[in-house]
């Protein structure tokens, strides 16, 4: 017969709950603990022998979303169990680093391809951030921003706010809306609940993105209602004439987005801004979560180890996409902008879905 207590559950640190995850599983076990198991989805991620009392293990999570389970065992196999659930698993490989940048001569010529078949002027960006391999073209040309900005703002109010956001809270249920939904509304109420005024919240959003190098992005308040290598080189072809109002580029929504995935993992501008480690997870959980029409990810698709975060934006002369694509080499970023002055549609959308195909196709060339 058994006289000793059962395990208490295992303190869970990370992944946390509505937060992106890399795989590394840390927490602290109940004393007389022996062994450690980490699963999802009905497959074992990780069975090891545990020393003392706390744990960090790196597992290869599925990519998506996921619950994970994390069992500690007695020495009479008694298992003990803590669930953390709403964790988007991301790829190993994609874990943040810092790398340079350089451009990719064949997927350079790939990408201008594109941008001289698209009925209209376009501004593309990509870049492989685990190596820094990438390709652009009329980059640093201005574009109505439209929702895209809105990365803008959470990332504005994520810096802004002390922690993250509590589940229904009024700052977290805005944040949704605004990115998974792109409602303007919400938009607009953040950037009140930041400055007091959209004009002044949208201030305090360019006073963050100028400080961490974006220099061709304006926030222009509030939202209407009802709608050695060589660098890779970012330079405007041609610039579209679309008077006032919010403008970024493609390079900008770019270094934007990577700032978010550094801070991520406690690295880059933005984290030393105020913007935390896990305000950049809960960030790229928001981010995974958008529904949106097929962009980015028209010809891509998502699952088998692929996972594009991303915010579109659009009006009626333009449609951009900017995203992180997931996949298991690694992660690259792509910012596909475009305007056409009798109006932008479908083929903007496929524009962005090739750009990003071949990114990917060139990008596992690459890595062999």
């Amino acid at each position: 017969m058994l006289t000793t207590p059962a395990l208490a559950p295992p303190a869970i640190e990370q992944p946390a709950p509505r937060q992106a995850s890399y795989g590394l599983v840390t927490g602290l076990a109940a004393r007389g603990t022996r062994r450690i198991v980490v699963s999802s989805r009905g497959h074992v991620l990780a069975d090891a022998k545990l020393r003392g009392r706390r744990f960090s293990l790196r597992v290869d999570l599925p990519t998506g979303d996921l619950t994970l389970r994390v069992a500690t065992l007695d020495e009479h196999g008694r298992p003990a169990v803590s669930v953390v659930r709403e964790v988007f698993g991301l790829p190993r490989t994609a874990r943040p680093r810092l790398a340079g940048s350089h451009e990719d001569p064949a997927l350079a010529r790939r990408i201008r391809h594109l941008a001289r078949s698209f009925h209209g002027t376009s501004g593309i960006y990509v870049q492989n951030l685990t190596d820094g391999a990438g390709a652009a073209w009329n980059a640093s040309a201005r574009f109505p921003a439209a929702s895209t900005l809105k990365l803008a703002i959470a990332t504005t109010v994520l810096a802004s706010y002390h922690g993250v956001p509590p589940p229904g809270s009024y700052v977290d249920d805005l944040l949704r809306r605004m990115i998974a939904y792109s409602d303007n509304a919400s938009a607009n109420a953040l950037e009140v609940w930041l400055g007091g005024s959209t004009s002044a919240g949208g201030a305090k959003v360019d006073g963050l993105m100028h400080s961490v190098g974006l220099r061709d992005t304006i926030m222009y308040g509030g939202y209407e209602l009802g709608t050695f290598a060589r660098r890779i080189p970012v330079r405007a072809e041609e610039q579209p004439s679309f008077g006032t109002g919010k403008y970024t580029t493609a390079s900008d929504l770019s270094r934007l987005l990577r700032a978010v995935w550094l801070a991520s993992d406690g690295r880059g501008p933005l984290h030393s801004n105020a913007f935390t480690t896990a305000d950049g997870r809960y960030l790229l959980w928001l981010l995974g979560h958008v529904q949106d029409a097929p962009k980015l990810d028209r010809i891509l698709g998502r699952g088998n180890g692929l996972a594009v975060l991303h915010k579109a934006g659009w009006i009626d002369a333009a449609r951009n996409d900017a995203g992180l694509v997931f996949w298991r080499g690694g992660v690259f970023v792509a910012s596909v902008m475009t305007w056409r002055s009798g109006g932008a549609g479908i083929s903007s959308d496929v524009l962005a879905g090739r750009c990003a195909a071949v990114a990917l196709a060139r990008f596992r060339v690459l890595r062999g």
